[in-house]
């Protein structure tokens, strides 16, 4: 029997100029690297006029060098051909077509491609796995929600889950949605992300509070992730103004920066502007993932009125700072928070609902210790270790 040595495939993967794009992939994947050798590969859009869009927008797609060594691990950044806007029901094909010379380079150094996302990704690596007779995996992350509304996207993405000898899906809601759309319910494996409990800990709240230049006695929101209109920044911001009638002290923490679905700071910005809380809301830029805890550590409760989830990584690094998490119910946002000790989950587009939970939650006498516990029992190891049983049982055919 052959070991298994995977190919792992995800145009969102850390590079040194997007060091934040993708580190749940890195995490979860590089884990796995301790028990089964991989290489990866992240396909990166490119179009030959896109650096004139960089006059008008600068971080416009930047490019990574085409390849770089993250701890020990290849990592390749090949491009593929993609207009902004325009053919992305053909992305796929593009993107398994720009990344095959480099696959033929490795082809001794792989004999599992496992891809991340089931478009483009999942379909541009169903492809490749056919005119290489390798197999492939796919992992649902969320994306698969707002793509089924779009037929020519829904229909390669079927046809990828199709494919693919193994899915896996980060939540349960995610995997019964793929399964209402017609895919084989019988080869998906429900597998959350984990959590790094080296990185993520409680700091002193009085120190970090001090470093960030935050009152003892202020009531702390904060929110993390990519400054895009579907983490909801927009929806907590417009209800800061009843919240500081309450605790006029409040702190709203955003942590986040750019993203390739785009940046919203600017708009963000202006809400803040004509709402008149600049003393209150703090724009703090994305945080390396392992600095992520003093920010986390300063707050009280963590909040995230998105619009779309897989299952939220950011909701267990929260918990392991001690923190109650108040989110939408979208997703598997109900399977990461499930039980009334660790936060509350509100009806997406409920602004009252909203208000209401946080208000408890400001009042109410937290275990973070029990919060604590919780996110530690999701460790990586737990999900590292299915996921390699799986990769070893795949290769045995």
């Amino acid at each position: 029997m052959n070991k298994p040595k995977l190919l792992v495939f995800s145009s969102l993967f850390p590079s040194q100029i997007r060091p934040n794009a993708g580190v749940f992939i890195r995490e979860r994947m590089f884990r796995v690297n301790k028990e089964i050798p991989l290489i990866v590969i992240s396909p990166v859009p490119w179009f030959p006029f896109q650096s004139l869009l960089r006059y008008w927008r600068p971080h416009f797609r930047p490019q990574p060098s085409l390849y770089e060594e993250q701890q020990g691990i290849h990592v390749f950044f090949p491009r593929f051909f993609s207009i902004p806007g325009l053919f992305k029901s053909y992305d796929g094909l593009f993107m398994a077509l720009g990344s095959l010379p480099t696959l033929f380079k490795l082809r001794k150094h792989f004999n599992i491609i496992d891809a991340h996302f089931a478009y483009p990704d999942g379909y541009a690596a169903t492809l490749l796995g056919h005119w290489l007779k390798v197999p492939v995996t796919i992992t649902l992350r969320g994306t698969e929600v707002p793509l089924s509304k779009l037929p020519a996207r829904k229909k390669r993405m079927l046809s990828a889950l199709k494919n693919a000898k193994r899915i896996f899906s980060v939540s349960d809601s995610l995997k019964q949605h793929v399964i209402s759309l017609g895919a084989d319910g019988d080869k998906i494996r429900v597998i959350g992300n984990g959590i790094a409990v080296d990185k993520f800990y409680p700091l002193d709240r009085s120190i970090v509070r001090c470093e960030l230049n935050i009152e003892q006695d202020a009531k702390v929101l904060i929110s993390v992730g990519a400054l895009v209109d579907r983490k909801g920044f927009h929806r907590v911001i417009e209800l800061l103004p009843e919240l500081i009638k309450l605790y006029p002290k409040l702190i709203y923490l955003i942590v986040g920066g750019d993203s390739p679905e785009g940046n919203i700071k600017s708009l963000l910005q202006q809400q803040v502007k004509e709402l008149k809380l600049e003393p209150h809301v703090r724009f703090l830029g994305a945080y390396p993932s392992d600095q992520l805890k003093q920010p986390l550590s300063a707050a009280d409760v963590f909040v995230l009125a998105t619009a779309n989830e897989g299952w939220a990584n950011v909701f267990l690094e929260a918990m392991a700072c001690g923190l109650p998490v108040i989110t939408t119910d979208v997703g598997g946002n109900k399977e990461v928070v499930n039980a009334p000790e660790l936060g509350m989950v509100v009806a997406f587009g409920d602004a009252e609902a909203l208000l209401s939970a946080l208000i408890l939650a400001f009042d109410k006498d937290w275990q973070s210790s029990e919060i604590i516990s919780y996110a530690q029992q999701n460790s990586w190891d737990s999900r590292v270790k299915v996921l390699v049983e799986v990769f070893r049982h795949l290769n045995s055919y």
